[in-house]
């Protein structure tokens, strides 16, 4: 099997994508916070002694989504036309759902900037509420969906992807 981020000698390298056609890619990527009830009655009734919780994480996903390839070797930097994101209260866990959608028109897919979007987006949650519940836990960090390129379009819990 030919790893495609080794060249002949074994040495690392960055893909080339130039032959590549360009084409809309879009990627969703989505996690989970969980947390104690003191800690998700802060950030619903806005009394996080750090600010405005979600708020604040929506921008760090945003800029964690932009900075992908400056935290993950080999990734390409990309011209992203668009980040959007979505947070869903969990009132029965209790926690929160972040979804990040990354969209461009490129040579290569944008899920590694959806992924990491969510995970700093949940990581900024978990650093502005730390000081009322240190036991949170972020899970189920993951690909929803993906369109545009070579290998076609994935949708998570879809047979036929």
């Amino acid at each position: 099997m030919n790893l495609t981020h080794l060249d002949e000698r074994d040495h690392p390298k960055m893909v080339d994508v130039s032959d590549k056609n360009t084409t809309l890619r879009v990627a969703v990527a989505s996690g989970m916070i969980t947390m104690n009830r003191d800690a998700f009655d802060a950030v619903v009734n806005q009394t996080a002694k750090k600010g405005p919780v979600l708020q604040t994480a929506i921008i760090a996903a945003i800029m964690g989504t932009k900075k992908t390839s400056d935290l993950i070797p080999m990734c390409h930097p990309l011209n992203l036309s668009g980040v959007h994101c979505d947070i869903d209260e969990l009132p029965d866990l209790p926690g929160f759902r972040l979804t990040v959608t990354a969209k461009l028109s490129g040579q290569t897919g944008v899920e590694m900037e959806a992924l990491t979007g969510t995970s700093i987006g949940l990581l900024t949650i978990y650093d502005m509420l730390k000081a009322i519940d240190k036991s949170m836990v972020i899970s189920d960090v993951r690909l929803e969906t993906k369109s545009g390129g070579k290998s076609g379009d994935y949708q998570r819990n879809n047979p036929k992807a």
